[in-house]
C-alpha cells in the first residue's frame, strides 16, 4: 500500500506529520490562521505557556523562554508575527512594530573581524574570545540597523530590500510637517543606523525632504570661505585704478585684513572642519561595531547634520548603553508620530549562525549582554527571548549578582517549553483535521490505530517524544511503516498495536542519542 492510498482512505490530502520545521511548514500555517479569533492566532495551535510569552501588544513586555530543538521556538514566533499583524489591524493609531532578531550570522562575523583587527599583537584571537566582547550597546546597534533603513525607505518613499513600513498615506509629507526636534531625531537615526549602500546621498535627500536647511552661521562661513577672496581682489583693483605706485596705508590694511579672514575662514571650512567631521565619523564606526558601514559613509551621512547636531549628546559617540537607549528612544518618538505605540523584538535562533555553530559558550557570549532588567523593561519595548535549552543550564549556575541585574521574575521566565503527551496528542489531532478535505467529520489520532491501541497509549508513547518535531517522526514512521508492510488488497487502514510499540522503541533510542550528540537528527 502506498501513503497516497492510506490518506485517501481517511480522506487526508496531504501529509500531516511530514513537516519538521514551522518556517517551512504548509500545516502549520492553516493551522495558525484556521479558527483564530482576536487574537489572530488559533489555539490548537499554541503552547500553553504562549500566552505568557506574548503578554499584552497594547504594552508589551519581556518574555524569555528556553526550548530543546523542535520544541515550537521558531513556531512562537510565527505566531508573534500573526497575533501582531492582527493587533494592528484592530489598533491602527497604536500599532506594534515587530523587529525579528534572529539572524545574526553577518552581524557577528562583521563584530568578530573588527575585534580581531582591533587585538593588539600578532597572534588573532578566536571567535570564541572576541564574541566575549559583545555588549548590550552592539546589540541595540544591532536592532536599530534592522529598523531604521525601512523607516528611512518609507519617509523618503524609496523601495529597499526590505518590506516598506507603513507609515500611512504621504509620509514624505508628514514628516516635512514635524516639529524641529523630531527631524533631528529622524536624521540622527538615519546618519547612524542607515545601510551602507548611499547612506550620505539618503541623508542628502531626507534633509531636504524634511526641510532642513544650513544654519546662517554656517552659510556665512561657506560664502566667506568660498567667495571672500572677492574683497581683497576688489581692493587690489581699486588700488590699481588709482596709478598704482605706493599704496596707501589704510589701503594696505585693509588688503591685508579682508585676504586673512578669507584665509582664515577657508582653513576652517577646507581643513579644520573636516579633520572635526572625520574624527566624529570615525568616532562613530569605532563605536558601532555590527554594521557594514565604512568610515566614508557615516563621514558623509553625518556631513549633512548641522554642526550642533554632531555631538556625543546626539550621537552615540561614546562607550557605553546610555547613548543607544537614548537613540532608541529618538526611535520610538519618531514612530509614535506614525502610529506605532511600541516596539516588539524577537531573538530566536542564536544556536544558528555559523560562528557559533551551537557551542554553549559562544551561544552565552552573545545571549548574556541582553539579560539586563534595564534593556527588557525599557519602556515601550517588549523583548521576546526564545533560548536553546542548553543555555538554560548555564543559567542556572549564575551567580545571585547576576539574578539581581538580570531580574528574571520580572521577565515572563519560561524555564522550559515542555509539552505533555495530551498536548501534543491534540497538536496532532488538529493537524490530522487541517490536513482533511473540506466537509470531512471530525477524527481524533486513535482512529488510525485499530481497537488495541487506547488514546492513553498514543499519549503515553507522544510523551516520550517530549516535543512536537519528534512526536511528527514517530507517527510518520508509524504510517510509513505500515504502508510498507500492508498490501493493497487487504485494505488494513488502521496502524497495529504492535508496529505502535515497535516504532516507539525506535523512536525512543532516536532520541536518546540525539540527545547524547551521536545521532544528526
Amino acid at each position: 500500500m502506498n501513503l497516497q492510498a492510506f490518506f485517501e482512505h481517511w480522506r487526508i490530502v496531504e501529509n500531516p506529520f511530514r513537516g519538521e520545521e514551522a518556517r517551512q511548514d504548509p500545516v502549520f500555517s492553516r493551522l495558525v490562521g484556521e479558527g483564530a479569533g482576536a487574537s489572530g492566532v488559533s489555539r490548537a495551535s499554541q503552547h500553553s505557556d504562549y500566552e505568557k510569552i506574548a503578554g499584552d501588544f497594547s504594552k508589551p513586555g519581556a518574555g524569555i523562554a528556553f526550548g530543546e530543538k523542535g520544541s515550537g521556538k521558531t513556531a512562537i514566533r510565527l505566531q508573534l508575527a500573526r497575533q501582531c499583524a492582527a493587533y494592528n489591524a484592530a489598533h491602527p493609531a497604536a500599532r506594534v512594530l515587530l523587529l525579528a532578531y534572529d539572524d545574526l550570522g553577518a552581524m557577528l562575523e562583521r563584530f568578530h573581524k573588527r575585534a580581531a583587527a582591533a587585538a593588539r599583537g600578532r597572534n588573532k584571537p578566536a571567535p570564541a574570545e572576541t564574541l566575549k566582547q559583545l555588549r548590550l550597546a552592539d546589540h541595540v546597534d544591532g536592532i536599530l540597523s534592522i529598523a531604521v533603513p525601512p523607516l528611512i525607505d518609507a519617509v523618503l518613499e524609496q523601495s529597499g530590500p526590505t518590506e516598506l513600513l507603513d507609515l500611512g498615506p504621504e509620509p514624505r509629507k508628514q514628516a516635512r510637517r514635524e516639529e524641529r526636534s523630531l527631524k533631528r531625531d529622524l536624521m540622527l537615526l538615519q546618519a547612524a543606523y542607515d545601510r551602507a549602500e548611499h547612506a550620505g546621498e539618503r541623508a542628502a535627500q531626507l534633509r531636504r525632504a524634511l526641510g532642513i536647511r544650513r544654519t546662517f552661521m554656517s552659510g556665512v562661513e561657506s560664502a566667506i570661505a568660498y567667495a571672500g577672496w572677492l574683497l581683497p581682489l576688489a581692493v587690489f583693483i581699486v588700488y590699481e585704478l588709482r596709478g598704482g605706485g605706493t599704496p596707501e596705508p589704510v589701503l594696505t590694511t585693509v588688503f591685508f585684513a579682508l585676504l586673512g579672514v578669507w584665509t582664515l575662514f577657508l582653513l576652517k571650512k577646507s581643513l579644520t572642519d573636516r579633520l572635526a567631521l572625520g574624527r566624529r565619523a570615525h568616532r562613530l564606526w569605532k563605536q558601532i561595531r555590527t554594521t557594514a558601514r565604512s568610515e566614508a559613509s557615516f563621514k558623509a551621512a553625518v556631513g549633512e547634520l548641522p554642526p550642533a547636531w554632531r555631538t556625543s549628546l546626539s550621537l552615540p559617540l561614546v562607550e557605553g548603553d546610555e547613548p543607544r537607549l537614548a537613540m532608541l528612544d529618538r526611535l520610538r518618538r519618531v514612530l509614535r508620530r506614525f502610529g506605532y505605540a511600541s516596539i516588539v523584538v524577537v531573538v530566536d535562533r542564536m544556536d544558528e549562525p555559523s560562528i557559533i555553530a551551537g557551542d554553549v559558550e559562544r551561544m552565552k557570549a552573545v545571549v548574556w549582554p541582553m539579560l539586563s532588567n534595564r534593556f527588557l523593561q525599557h519602556e515601550g519595548l517588549g523583548v521576546k527571548m526564545l533560548l536553546p535549552i542548553e543555555l538554560r543550564h548555564v543559567l542556572f549556575r549564575e551567580s545571585g549578582a547576576f539574578f539581581q541585574e538580570a531580574r528574571l521574575d520580572k521577565q515572563g521566565f519560561v524555564e522550559s517549553l515542555s509539552w505533555s503527551g495530551a498536548m501534543l496528542y491534540d497538536l496532532c489531532t488538529n493537524r490530522l483535521n487541517a490536513c482533511r478535505r473540506p466537509g470531512s467529520a471530525p477524527m481524533t489520532l486513535a482512529d488510525l490505530f485499530d481497537d488495541t491501541v487506547t488514546r492513553e497509549d498514543l499519549i503515553g508513547a507522544l510523551e516520550l517524544m517530549r516535543q512536537p518535531r519528534d512526536a511528527f517522526k514517530l507517527l510518520y514512521q508509524c504510517v510509513n511503516d505500515h504502508c510498507s508492510m500492508t498490501t493493497a488488497d487487504q485494505g488494513a487502514y488502521r496502524i497495529s498495536r504492535g508496529l505502535l510499540e515497535s516504532v516507539k522503541k525506535q523512536q525512543v533510542e532516536r532520541v536518546r542519542q540525539l540527545g547524547m550528540g551521536v545521532r544528526p537528527a
